[in-house]
């Protein structure tokens, strides 16, 4: 039985920083990655937008090439998935039924996308996007793809909406909701956006409930509550994603949405970490409220916190969370957490395709969602941080710079 001093189990962007981090701590022991795909650990974002398009080929999209983790002595162990976990033995099962035994073992597995409950989900042609397999598996479609039917408004439906309607394709949106991006942007946001997909020729339908997937063998149409059926040579599934973590769960740890995990990315289990997507934390940038974030950002800052404890230097958790969304020509950042927000002023002219959406929160600033407004972005990270109630008609004018809006 092959044994590690770190097992980490995934091979996404958590699971990989957490492996950089170790060896950038001076950590000696042995480390090896599980992953359930055959790929080196990629970036995920890119799949829906710059390596759908074309414009990033899958070698521009690794995070490391081949030849570093060779270097640095961390065994890849890819196409593997983790059946079971026995916490006491300190081993996993792997589903080939091999075992492999851990000191201490980091939990990086993400999660899987949420697919429809409806009959005819698992037609062909209807696709999640989570991994470079399912992003090749729709670009092999492309050529026989005229009319794609993306189901949910948030980010990942609206990027591949946003490519598809690049390569020419007929493009409806269906959100549930009454507009887009309604889980994570205020009312301004996502009517901008709503408007831009509209002006690029996606039919974007919101309060839009979806009855089931029809085809023969293959999807052709999808039928709505009021029985109209909208054709379909492709359908993108973008309604979020279940956290993997059910081997843990199985073993004891505690959780449900996740796992739960202290400010030091540790579960209730001995020497299991958890970080990334599949972590449920006490974010203070969320008021203290327990959340998963699904983020580039939160994965990598988890394992950074995780690689360390683990090195036995104890630095909590607390990083500002940041996002990004690039759709057309518009590249949206994201600094900070709104939910709970009671106030919004926006910067700018949206009209202008170049704006910045403030958050507040009994007047102070919790996040601001910028549009093609990268200083906004930049100079707002000090206003979420100090949790500052700047002046509403400077913050509301363009040309009064945020940094100028910090106490002295």
């Amino acid at each position: 039985m092959a044994q590690y001093d770190v097992l980490i189990v995934g091979a996404g962007h958590g699971g990989a920083q957490a492996a950089v981090a170790l060896r950038q701590n001076k950590f000696e022991g042995t480390i090896a990655i599980v992953g359930d795909e055959p790929e080196l650990p990629y970036e995920r974002p890119p799949l829906s937008k710059e390596y759908f398009s074309g414009d990033k080929s899958f070698d521009r999209i690794l995070i490391r090439p081949a030849s570093f983790w060779a270097d640095r002595k961390i065994d890849m162990l890819l196409g593997k998935r983790v059946a079971t976990v026995d916490p006491v033995a300190h081993q996993v099962t792997l589903s080939d039924g091999s075992t492999l035994s851990y000191g201490k073992m980091i939990w990086a597995t993400g999660g899987a996308p949420r697919r429809l409950s409806c009959s005819g989900h698992d037609l062909a042609g209807v696709h999640g996007v989570r991994t470079r397999e399912d992003a090749d598996r729709m670009l092999a479609e492309m050529d026989r793809t005229t009319n794609v039917v993306v189901i949910g408004g948030g980010y990942i439906g609206l990027e591949a909406a946003a490519v598809l309607s690049k390569f020419g394709k007929k493009v409806t949106v269906l959100e549930a909701l009454d507009r887009v991006l309604a889980r994570v942007a205020g009312e301004a946001l996502s009517r901008f956006y709503e408007a831009e997909h509209r002006a690029h020729g996606v039919d974007v339908q919101l309060g839009a409930k979806v009855d089931c997937i029809v085809g023969e063998g293959r999807v052709n149409g999808v039928r709505m509550d009021d029985g109209t059926i909208i054709p379909a040579d492709m359908v993108i599934v973008g309604i979020g994603i279940i956290p993997a973590v059910e081997p843990l769960i199985a073993a004891g740890a505690a959780g449900g949405n996740g796992v739960d995990v202290d400010e030091f990315c540790r579960t209730s289990l001995a020497d299991i970490y958890a970080i990334g997507d599949c972590a449920m934390h006490a974010n203070g940038f969320a008021d203290g409220a327990r959340i998963r974030l699904e983020s580039v950002q939160n994965a990598n800052d988890q394992a950074t916190t995780a690689a360390k404890h683990i090195l036995g230097i104890g630095e909590a958790y607390h990083a500002v969370p940041w996002f990004w969304s690039n759709q057309y020509d518009l590249r949206l950042q994201t600094m900070g957490l709104s939910m709970g927000y009671d106030e919004t002023v926006v910067r700018g002219d949206p009209a202008n395709r170049s704006f910045s959406v403030v958050y507040l929160k009994n007047g102070r600033v919790l996040a601001l969602d910028c549009v093609n407004a990268v200083k906004d972005y930049v100079q707002g990270k000090a206003l979420v941080v100090g949790g500052i109630a700047p002046d509403k008609a400077a913050l509301a004018d363009p040309e009064t710079p945020l940094k100028s809006l910090l106490p002295a």
